[in-house]
């Protein structure tokens, strides 16, 4: 093949790399449809839908149901965590996720929340970084568990089970630790940053 026709081949195939990578970029980003609760070689997934239903509604349904059930837990407060809106503005919290202290945070939270079978930070903070912006961005503001899995950036988030297992045991109760960020610690951060 004459040098002429293999340079204009390969200017074709890099062009139509390049133009694919670009629209790939542009597409919307994929909400999680799935949470897989992890523990070694135990796995069950949550749809995402039933998630939105316990929200919704406060009733529970299939295999959410049987956790509930199992975990003794109230489906209604249950529906209430998952309502519970964090009202901050997205760009201070974008510029506190920036931050070393929002790093170390960020990637403390991706020991537990990772796309599945990627526990990389190099993955799993961005995606992270990604579901909270976008979840903001979606909120107008307010940031909720269901706005924050609709704006995840992978079909299926993991919860490493015993790394969440430790974690709580650190808090008090989940309603605690929701209320810990919801409350004081960014009440002084939301008027400095309007």
């Amino acid at each position: 093949m004459p040098a002429h026709s293999r340079l204009r081949h390969y200017a074709l195939a890099t062009g139509s790399a390049l133009a694919f990578t670009l629209l790939n970029c542009f597409q919307p980003l994929n909400a999680a449809e799935d949470i897989a609760l992890v523990s070694g070689a135990f796995i069950r997934s949550i749809s995402v839908a039933d998630l939105e239903y316990l929200a919704e509604t406060g009733k529970a349904r299939g295999l959410l149901s049987d956790l509930l059930r199992l975990g003794q837990q109230d489906p209604e407060n249950v529906a209430k965590l998952l309502n519970q809106e964090l009202d901050v503005p997205l760009v201070l919290t974008s510029r506190l996720m920036s931050t070393k202290i929002g790093d170390v945070i960020l990637r403390r939270v991706a020991q537990i929340i990772y796309p599945l079978r990627v526990p990389e930070p190099s993955v799993s903070v961005p995606a992270l970084r990604a579901g909270v912006i976008n979840g903001l961005q979606i909120g107008d503001g307010g940031l909720n568990m269901i706005k924050f899995l609709e704006a995840y950036p992978a079909d299926v988030m993991e919860i490493n089970l015993p790394a969440l297992m430790a974690a709580i045991e650190k808090a008090e109760s989940i309603a605690g630790l929701v209320k810990f960020f919801s409350d004081s610690p960014l009440d002084g951060l939301k008027e400095s940053g309007q």
